[in-house]
């Protein structure tokens, strides 16, 4: 089978260096590969299997003969260049929050929903790094025995916003183990030994935009479009790796080790789960790895019906960079992305 044109725009930001490396990773069949960014990244070089490729800037014409565009340069970058790359003959897979809720976009998580992806006009979206990594726990949980309710709170690491949270969070720690003052510049206060209860913008529903977004593209991923669903997302001082603790509200009743059994067997899902040695997932050991991580499953002592877990995953590769990929991979497997 031939391989692909590809192009990565935003390919110098923290997800488009991911893209780079899970591609050589994964051999993705990629023939050229075009490294695009802004006019300030251009000239640069970076390494893609043992080769260097200069940056390019991100021009309309940047997309002219290119089969696969992943795109993570932010929301205004991919509203004005993806329809363009669309309409060129790319198929986009879209890292930004740009079309994620537009009705003929498909919101794709490939263990839950990939048949949605067959019915693209040229852009797909890639979800929220916390939407993606819960509901691969909660769809093949809810093909077992339908979901009611979920209430989830989330602890996000500082690597969702960027590289420059990253030294923010770098800096700060040096700082205040110096016994120094901190000025905050990333966040509205200081994240090192801090967390912070506000990801994205406040609501008028007092829920911020990170919590909406869980709410509405959890739905439409699973197509349950009235899923009652209530999250908390807040930031803690952690580079890498999102965690959450999920509690569900099922149908009917459902032991603990039903739902282990089912997460054992589920694709992208790894189930750690002996509390007794405290064998249970965390940021830490779920960094760079491609797995969704599961453990601390009980059953819910406040709900005969309900189970609660706690789920961990890279943010950078899962969240975001590894899930686009897969898209393209399973898209690919099926006939539905090929060379020109």
């Amino acid at each position: 089978m031939k391989g692909l044109r590809v192009a990565i725009v935003g390919a110098t930001g923290l997800v488009g260096q991911e893209f780079i490396k899970i591609l050589q990773q994964r051999h993705f069949p990629v023939d050229h590969l075009e490294l695009l960014a802004s006019d300030r990244s251009a000239g640069r070089k970076l390494n893609y299997n043992g080769r260097q490729i200069e940056v390019r800037e991100t021009t309309p014409d940047s997309f002219e003969d290119i089969d696969l565009s992943l795109f993570s340069a932010g929301a205004d970058i991919s509203r004005h260049f993806s329809p363009i790359a669309a309409k060129k003959g790319a198929v986009v897979i879209d890292n930004s929050a740009a079309f994620r809720m537009d009705n003929g976009v498909p919101l794709v998580v490939p263990e839950v929903n990939i048949e949605d992806a067959r019915n693209h006009h040229g852009i797909i979206a890639n979800p929220n790094c916390s939407t993606i990594q819960m509901v691969v726990v909660l769809n093949p949980l809810h093909q077992f025995n339908p979901i009611k309710r979920v209430v989830v709170s989330t602890y996000q690491a500082v690597s969702g916003t960027g590289t420059p949270a990253i030294d923010a969070l770098s800096e700060q720690t040096r700082t205040v183990l110096e016994g120094q003052p901190v000025t905050p510049h990333v966040y509205p206060h200081q994240i090192a030994f801090n967390l912070l209860p506000e990801i994205d913008i406040f609501m008028d529903s007092g829920y911020t935009k990170e919590e909406w977004k869980m709410l509405v593209e959890t739905r439409k991923i699973m197509h349950l479009p009235n899923l009652p669903l209530s999250a908390t997302c807040v930031r803690v001082p952690v580079f890498i790796g999102h965690s959450e603790a999920l509690n569900i509200e099922f149908d009917r009743p459902i032991s603990a080790d039903e739902a282990r059994n089912i997460l054992a067997k589920a694709p992208g899902v790894r189930v750690l789960d002996d509390p007794t040695v405290s064998l249970y997932p965390h940021p830490w050991m779920a960094a760079g790895t491609d797995e969704t991580w599961v453990g601390r499953i009980r059953q819910d002592c406040s709900h005969p019906k309900g189970l609660t877990m706690w789920v961990v995953a890279d943010n950078v590769r899962k969240g975001a960079a590894l899930n686009a990929v897969q898209i393209a991979e399973e898209m690919r497997l099926r006939g539905w992305l090929g060379g020109k």
